[in-house]
């Protein structure tokens, strides 16, 4: 292994996981994704990368082409959230859906470059595929290539996101299984964040408008963290809500629904979990790209009678404010809704450097530990408690099941 952490990242949509990998000391040596706006927002908040230094399809990538683009014959890490939908005969038989071998390029990448680990996320009820033989389908792929699996479901709330995300973690080993078991592990935040602490710093704006200047300081940890020195305020955004929206959705109070609308204004469709709000002292639910539309998820603001503008959803994912989304709102909506959370990202770095890479943490890993731990705490109150919280950050990091 070589003394800094390479890796690459496939299917990389914006690049919510490599920016929280990148946080946690790996370093990217390439990546691939098709859609175009998210290949830009990917490669523009990288210094020294253009959207072309990104392969596009990875169907398009042949076995021998691999080693070339990454400029290596292998990496420590491959990375990536691959559409599993389709994969294996098992759960498509006759090969008609268009996703079925995506997930073997993923494989592929792995059998060409033998790295220490391969990590990738999906959604939780892929264990359950096809009673679960999909699962079954993946271990054995990584098994012929002698990889050992794990996989757990996580909640991202555990690892200092404010947001209820729960996602399907697959983790495959060269070399067995670590002494750290992936099952159990997370950050233990001090007080999981609230949605308020992530976006409670923001300026208002109403529905059609968007607000260009921060108007206050940051109140906690997570706002500190997620505006570092960033001066202009982008994509936030609202969505242009006709007036009937704006008064149907203001009779819903904090963390309320469509219960509380009038019968009058009661709406004739949605879905179940449609007008309502999110609470404000409570993460969110999982963030989608339907984040400003009432109609279709649970997405308005906890106080302002609108749905999430795009930065309040890049909040709730825990992308910083400087990450510019290139594209129109539809498409800065779904790369944010599809992103993995960077905070998730960042903690399962720091996972892997102890437990595959036996990389003790820096003074700086440390640091970063303790702020993801603490993102609801206000910055004199992480002062005070900071004594206390000395000598834990690895503790916590791997505060496991037995």
């Amino acid at each position: 292994m070589s003394e800094e952490l390479t890796y690459v990242d496939l299917f990389a949509g914006a690049g919510g996981l490599s920016t929280g990998l990148e946080k946690a000391g790996f370093t990217l040596t390439h990546a691939v994704e098709v859609d175009a706006d998210a290949r830009t927002s990917f490669a523009n908040n990288r210094d020294g990368w253009d959207p072309n230094d990104l392969s596009e399809d990875i169907r398009d990538i042949e076995r021998g082409e691999i080693s070339d683009l990454v400029g290596s014959d292998t990496v420590d890490l491959v990375a990536g959230g691959p559409p599993c939908q389709g994969f294996s005969e098992v759960v498509s038989p006759d090969g008609s859906d268009d996703r079925n071998h995506l997930f073997t390029y993923f494989i592929e990448w792995v059998d060409e470059l033998r790295p220490e680990a391969a990590l990738f996320e999906n959604v939780r009820g892929m264990q359950n595929t096809a009673d679960g033989k999909f699962l079954d389908a993946v271990e054995k792929s990584f098994d012929k290539m002698g990889y050992s699996v794990t996989y757990r479901v996580v909640t991202s709330s555990d690892f200092g996101v404010p947001q209820h995300r729960r996602r399907l973690v697959v983790l495959a080993f060269k070399n067995g299984r670590p002494e750290y078991p992936l099952d159990g592990f997370e950050l233990e935040p001090v007080e999981t964040p609230g949605v308020i602490d992530a976006i409670g710093d923001l300026p208002e704006v109403s529905a059609g408008e968007q607000v260009e200047q921060y108007a206050e300081p940051p109140k906690t940890i997570l706002q500190q963290d997620l505006r570092g020195d960033n001066d202009d305020l982008t994509s936030h955004q609202a969505a242009n809500h006709t007036a009937d929206m704006v008064e149907m959705i203001s009779h819903i109070p904090d963390g309320g629904n469509r219960t509380a609308i009038p019968d009058e204004l009661q709406p004739s469709s949605g879905y179940h979990n449609s007008y309502s709000r999110l609470q404000s002292d409570a993460p969110a639910v999982a963030i989608t790209s339907n984040m400003s539309k009432p109609s279709s998820a649970r997405c308005i603001h906890p106080f302002q009678d609108r749905g999430l503008t795009p930065r309040e959803g890049a909040r709730l994912q825990t992308f910083p404010d400087s990450y510019q989304f290139e594209g129109g709102l539809v498409s800065r909506r779904k790369q944010i809704g599809n992103a993995v959370p960077p905070y998730l990202g960042e903690a399962l770095g720091y996972y892997l450097k102890e437990a595959v890479y036996n990389c003790g943490f820096s003074e700086a890993d440390q640091e970063r530990i303790y702020t993801l731990r603490c993102g609801s705490l206000s910055p004199d109150e992480f002062e005070q408690k900071r004594p206390d919280l000395e000598g834990f950050a690895q503790q916590a990091t791997f505060d496991v099941a037995d």
